[in-house]
């Protein structure tokens, strides 16, 4: 049972972990207590056998602002190295389930890092990204070099990073740093409706799914190819497979029980 945090909310509802961002008052920005309330949140559901997929959205008018400049400004780098600054960053790179990602508003530096770290990715149609961190004579710190070059290539990501400009949803759509364009009224009912199709799906399938993408990002071809195939015999040990080919050959519906 996770206990209620300061600056998020969480419920669980059909099969979908819901994390909500709770610090209107400052644009949801990051501060390290609320990154490591959201990790928390997402170990909690990774490791609950009653959640399929964790969806993360932000309330008010910015899903993130970025992170908390007034607990950032008189940093040192020994303080950061002691206190391992980024230690909860690399722990969301660990869960195993789909996480879908719902935003609005304004998605700023470590805001964007937050959304970089999720699977998937729903934006209402005003809303705007940017890595503003060039203005302040820093630069991302918890992946957003990395994970951005990956997404959009080195030439789009250095624009962005080293003009700290801003990015449209369109935009942000056009180069696949998203999934989905919305309307503001439609965007939570499309991040439940989203969330709720995967939900549905058996979860053995959705994590090994999800590891064998990982593997693609860093390995060549043929390493990845040998992943995936692993990962598609294993899955023929499932009684979730059984189920869903017993299923189909039957016409009728699938009844998935996660093992």
């Amino acid at each position: 049972m996770l206990p209620s945090f300061t600056y998020i909310r969480h419920e669980v509802k059909d099969g979908i972990g819901w994390i909500e961002l709770h610090r209107p008052e400052r644009l949801n920005a990051l501060n390290r207590e609320m990154v490591k309330e959201i990790v928390m949140a997402m170990e909690a559901f990774d490791h609950d056998d009653t959640v399929r997929v964790v969806l993360l959205t932000g309330k008010g008018k910015a899903f993130c602002a970025g992170a908390d400049i007034e607990e950032m400004a008189d940093q040192t780098p020994m303080k950061m190295e002691v206190a391992n600054q980024f230690a909860d960053w690399d722990r969301l790179g660990l869960v195993k389930k789909p996480i879908v990602c719902a935003v609005q508003g304004l998605v700023l530096g470590g805001g964007f890092e937050l959304v970089l770290s999720c699977d998937l990715v729903i934006a209402e149609e005003q809303t705007m990204f940017s890595f503003p961190e060039v203005q302040l004579g820093v630069m991302p710190g918890a992946g957003g070099t990395q994970r951005l070059t990956k997404l959009v290539g080195k030439t789009k990501a250095l624009e962005w990073l080293l003009t700290g400009d801003r990015i449209t949803a369109q935009e942000a759509l056009q180069h696949r740093v998203i999934n989905k364009v919305v309307q503001s009224e439609q965007l939570e009912e499309e991040a439940f409706r989203f969330a709720h199709t995967i939900a549905k799906q058996p979860v053995l399938s959705l994590r090994l799914i999800k590891e064998a993408v990982e593997v693609a990002q860093h390995a060549s071809i043929y390493e990845g190819m040998q992943f995936e195939r692993k990962n598609f015999y294993l899955l023929f040990d499932s009684y979730d497979q059984e189920e869903g080919m017993s299923a189909f050959l039957e016409e009728r519906k699938p009844i998935f029980k996660g093992n």
